[in-house]
């Protein structure tokens, strides 16, 4: 990854929102910005409860277990001279971190000082807290508008579930389906310029695919400003696995530009399929970026295009890896990476920086401050 010219801080709290953490934290490391994890009377190596939001067909969503989120800097220790920028998720988090006093201060600082805050769905609940909701042009998630209108919020009801608003140094949004612009807005704000971009970009994807090994890497790509598709076999545009846009029938793949193959459990099955196959040969017979992750290699291995590579999987798909003909790397630690000319290869999600910024590599796409 690129030399770190930005740093920023990410608030966390236990059942904040699942993806609204992990994929700004792994996103931005990607594109070459350090992020310090944080909360509130916790220190690195102490780990914050996700929660995980999706509707239901209810008047509100549900809400489940999420992973354990492992900070990487202590709050203690905070030094805001060091930091460019602010990240606030939402979920449960925002309901308490907007009555801690030592929130409260460190957010006016951000502010005072004209340093970018990004904040999506519940988050914006700690601006009215923090007493900067007043005059500002904002959105969040719906249920959030009459706090922030009686904090005096210019509110902006939203469109849709991916809207975002921008007003000076601030940045909202409405839900983690917000994160390419969302995302893509921070970094401006930051002052990255996003060049090499005009990719197209295909996802392969199946029930109980890894979540965040789809959902990190489609999202980070989006906010790039790539074009990014997700199929799966059997299934259409608007079906749900959770994320296919696209018609696998008919697909056209020589109209892309790399493939990414999320790992988790679909890999065993799709490796099956002919035409999931036949699509990654053709990537591999024509050069084009390849990026598997985890258990992504068996489908590599059944394609039969592993054959005098050099690449890593997660563990327990070394057989796979070994018997398809190719020279194993040994992910040590699990967030290792490897670039054996056009195909990447990770081990499990913890290595998305990596992961994401190797395939940005390969297709010449660069984040510049």
């Amino acid at each position: 990854m690129a030399r770190c010219e930005r740093r920023v801080l990410l608030l966390c709290g236990d059942y904040m929102e699942d993806y609204e953490a992990m994929v700004p934290f792994q996103a931005l490391q990607a594109y070459g910005v350090a992020v310090d994890a944080v909360c509130p009377g916790k220190k690195a190596g102490d780990v914050c409860r996700t929660a995980i939001h999706d509707s239901c067909g209810h008047q509100t969503y549900y809400e489940s277990k999420g992973h354990n989120f492992a900070l990487n800097a202590s709050f203690d220790d905070i030094e805001f001279s060091k930091y460019d920028g602010l990240v606030i998720p939402g979920g449960r988090a925002p309901e308490y971190l907007a009555m801690d006093s030592s929130v409260i201060d460190l957010v006016n600082k951000f502010s005072i000082s004209k340093k970018p805050i990004a904040s999506i769905c519940h988050g914006q609940l700690i601006l009215a807290a923090a007493g900067l909701a007043k005059g500002l042009k904002c959105t969040a998630y719906h249920a959030v508008g009459p706090a922030l209108v009686a904090a005096g919020a210019h509110w902006v009801e939203p469109e849709s579930i991916k809207a975002c608003v921008i007003d000076g140094h601030h940045i909202t949004g409405v839900t983690y389906e917000s994160h390419p612009e969302f995302i893509r807005l921070f970094v401006k704000a930051l002052g990255g310029n996003i060049s090499g971009s005009n990719k197209r970009i295909l996802f392969l994807c199946g029930d109980y695919m890894e979540d965040y090994e789809v959902k990190v890497p489609f999202q980070s790509l989006e906010a790039l400003g790539c074009h990014v598709d997700a199929v799966c076999p059997r299934k259409k545009a608007g079906d749900t696995c959770p994320t296919a846009v696209h018609d696998f029938e008919g697909l056209d793949a020589s109209s892309y530009d790399a493939l990414v193959i999320p790992g988790g459990r679909a890999p065993e099955y799709l490796a099956l399929d002919k035409t999931v196959i036949d699509i990654v040969k053709h990537f591999m017979e024509t050069n084009k970026p390849v990026a598997s992750i985890c258990h992504g290699q068996q489908i590599l291995s059944a394609a039969g295009v592993l054959q005098g590579r050099k690449c890593t999987a997660y563990p327990a798909v070394k057989l796979n890896v070994v018997l398809g003909g190719a020279t194993w790397l040994e992910p040590d630690p699990i967030d290792r990476c490897f670039t054996d000319g056009n195909l990447v290869t990770g081990a499990a999600w913890p290595g998305h920086p990596q992961f994401v910024a190797q395939l940005m590599a390969l297709l010449g796409i660069q984040v510049t401050f």
